[in-house]
């Protein structure tokens, strides 16, 4: 059976629906029974027992949700501008376990369908250092799609100027690109694939029109990529990359091209791509190289951040529950953890624990803060390099009354 996810739901929506039944599903963590530190933006206290305690909103009410300060909800859960210009950004105080897998009208947009886009009759050729030029149909394509399970996407310029929101998980379905590769004889020169996109966009106020990326195909087979011609059980819509998309699991966005409409084996010489270059800086090159050769693998780093915070009423008490998500890298992690104003670091409960890096994990903790400003910030605790939360780009801002 298929997974078929709910409608989207609003704020509004949220706060009206069973609050006692979300997220407690789980044990609650004994760190969870200590007291927080105040003002002083220390978190969670471990108490070091091995049981679980009671669950700190038994019997309570959520009162409602704590606004993050300093972000900008522009084009968030709904669909802002067109063309290139055109941005839709996922809502994350709505995610729950129930809701982890968004809708098509959900998920998020960072480029709507160009206007002369026909997908009648689509035909993906594949040339280049070929012995023999081929080509693929979208109506093949289709015929052959089998279940690529969910998989998240994030643009690499998801960031608070739409409150984090460039980033959704849909379950597809698709052709492996490994097939589809083996359709030609590559010649010994070729040493990598450029896949190309329809672009036909019209001047814009801040991109650069023309979609494609260049990878090793050892790259694409290790990713598991795979063009995309189902979202979620319907028929891959354009606006989402209709009739064929490249997802590359564990990859930016800007690496998951829309429009598919040419397959070409290169060689080394092979320039970047006019969408390489655009984004460089933000899949974390060395620079802006001008070969294609020279870029790095423009894979999603490990990565966390607060999407909601609950205020609670619990037996006439105010206590809050921080809930957030987890996504990216390489292998699974359980040294997630978070500060308050810089402060001490604490163990948060991810549960169910994190089983695949294709899509994210829910994690939450309490918080029994005094009032003030608070940055909440992630950090994976192990010697690994995540230049995202190292830098703090995930790192989100409330105050408490």
């Amino acid at each position: 059976m298929r997974y078929e996810p709910d409608p989207p739901r609003s704020r509004r929506a949220f706060l009206a629906g069973t609050a006692a039944a979300i997220l407690l599903r789980c044990k609650p963590d004994p760190r969870d029974c200590a007291p927080g530190a105040g003002d002083t933006g220390a978190g969670p206290e471990d108490t070091g027992s091995p049981w679980p305690c009671e669950d700190p909103f038994a019997g309570g009410a959520l009162v409602g949700l704590v606004v993050f300060l300093g972000e900008d909800d522009e084009g968030v859960g709904y669909v802002d501008g067109s063309g290139l210009d055109g941005r839709l950004a996922l809502d994350l105080t709505t995610l729950d376990e129930e809701h982890l897998v968004q809708t098509n009208d959900a998920f998020y947009l960072r480029t709507l369908a160009p206007s002369t886009l026909d997908p009648e009759g689509w035909t993906i050729p594949i040339t280049g250092l070929v012995a023999a030029s081929s080509a693929i149909t979208a109506a093949e394509l289709v015929a052959a799609a089998v279940p690529m399970g969910v998989t998240l996407l994030e643009c690499s310029g998801n960031s608070l100027n739409r409150a984090f929101g460039l980033i959704s998980a849909a379950d597809w379905s698709g052709v492996l690109v490994a097939d589809v590769l083996a359709r030609v004889k590559a010649l010994p020169s070729a040493t990598r694939v450029r896949i190309r996109g329809f672009d036909d966009h019209p001047k814009s106020t801040g991109s650069v029109a023309g979609a494609a990326w260049v990878f090793t195909v050892d790259e694409l087979v290790a990713a598991g990529a795979f063009f995309a011609t189902e979202m979620n059980g319907a028929p891959l819509p354009l606006d989402h990359g209709g009739p064929v998309r490249l997802v590359v699991p564990g990859w930016f966005g800007c690496t998951c091209i829309k429009w598919v409409d040419e397959i070409a084996f290169v060689d080394d010489s092979e320039p970047a791509t006019s969408q390489m270059v655009e984004f460089a800086e933000r899949t974390h090159q060395d620079g802006t190289p001008s070969l294609a050769r020279d870029y790095k693998p423009a894979k999603i780093q490990q990565a966390a951040m607060p999407v909601r915070v609950e205020q609670w009423d619990v037996a006439g008490e105010t206590v809050y529950r921080i809930v957030g998500v987890l996504w990216g890298g390489d292998t699974p992690t359980d040294k997630l953890v978070v500060s308050f104003n810089g402060g001490p670091r604490a163990p948060v409960d991810v549960c169910p624990a994190a089983a695949t890096n294709r899509t994210w994990t829910l994690w939450s903790t309490v918080w029994r803060p005094g009032p003030g400003m608070y940055t909440i910030t992630c950090h994976i605790d192990d010697d690994v390099p995540q230049v995202r939360l190292d830098d703090g780009y995930y790192a989100r801002v409330v105050a408490v009354p």
